[in-house]
């Protein structure tokens, strides 16, 4: 089919379309530089130039494609609320546009905050405070699966990890430790992330859009639990750096505007993930990846 993705070039979506390209569909990719463009045509996908918000842009690739993703996000934490907006109106964009159709439309969405504390399933609702995390992604998309949209969402591991991964958690916290001089954890460091490859990621959109049913979330989880002090331990390890623990406290200090994601607990699975859509996490782990030259070289 042909596939109109958006965030096309991104850490993300450029295993996304590459993955699409390999099952044998064509992919419309969008593009707001020249330089992503060109990457497009590189990667074997169609140029779509536009960007998020412009909405004609948004449209018109939408009308053109037999099916969506919608990877895409303007990662600018210093405007967030605002971001949240502009993708919220893209995703009504592209739903309207896709109204009636029954065509498959998958958003992306996180694990991190479905259920702090507590193991998140794919039926686990979300208690995201939309006051303190305005990002409505998940449910701005899964609203137009009573509309004739066979909309799903892929909620993503707070670390997607892997080769050319230079903004995610994983990197920043590689980056505070060299500059404090510490990898540090908070407290006892046992509360949990949840991880995946990136290429695990893609080959579950790709499923998403071939078979996902209409609102339904899927998890793109490999590490279903590792807690932060192992992954401090292992960025200590590799920068020979003393591994230390900070109190919720000094956290901020430390960690800056970070702490709040060094801190949370967000285990989460992916069992029916792997049962509805003959989905298995097949490449290297969190750990390996730290283990290995992905983040050190």
């Amino acid at each position: 089919m042909k596939v109109f993705v958006t965030g096309a070039t991104g850490f993300v979506g450029t295993a996304v379309v590459k993955e699409l390209i390999s099952a044998g569909h064509q992919v419309l990719g969008l593009a707001r530089s020249q330089s992503s463009a060109d990457a497009l045509v590189a990667a074997g996908a169609i140029v779509h130039h536009g960007d998020l918000e412009n909405l004609e842009s948004i449209r018109s690739g939408a009308a053109a494609a037999d099916g969506v993703i919608h990877a895409g996000f303007i990662h600018d934490f210093s405007r967030f609320k605002e971001v949240c907006e502009v993708d919220r109106i893209a995703i009504e964009t592209i739903g309207n546009t896709l109204a009636g159709s029954q065509r498959p439309f998958v958003v992306t969405s996180g694990t991190a905050l479905v259920s702090p504390g507590m193991l998140a399933t794919e039926n686990t609702p979300t208690r995201m405070d939309t006051q303190k995390f305005p990002r409505v992604s998940e449910s701005a998309g899964l609203a137009f699966a009573s509309q004739g949209v066979r909309a799903s969402a892929v909620r993503l591991s707070p670390s997607v990890h892997g080769e050319g991964d230079a903004h995610g958690f994983v990197p920043i916290l590689v980056n505070i430790a060299r500059s404090k001089g510490v990898s540090a954890y908070i407290g006892d460091g046992l509360n949990r992330w949840n991880a995946v490859h990136r290429l695990d990621a893609a080959q579950l959109f790709r499923l998403a859009l071939e078979k996902g049913e209409a609102g339904t979330h899927y998890h793109a989880v490999g590490d279903e639990s590792i807690t932060l002090k192992t992954v401090a331990e292992a960025i200590g390890k590799q920068l020979n750096l003393p591994v230390v623990s900070v109190s919720p406290e000094q956290a901020p200090e430390h960690f800056g505007w970070f702490a709040s994601f060094a801190g949370i607990d967000c285990p989460a699975s992916s069992e029916l993930t792997q049962q509805w859509l003959d989905w298995k996490p097949v490449h290297p782990s969190l750990a390996d990846d730290l283990a290995g030259n992905v983040y050190f070289s």
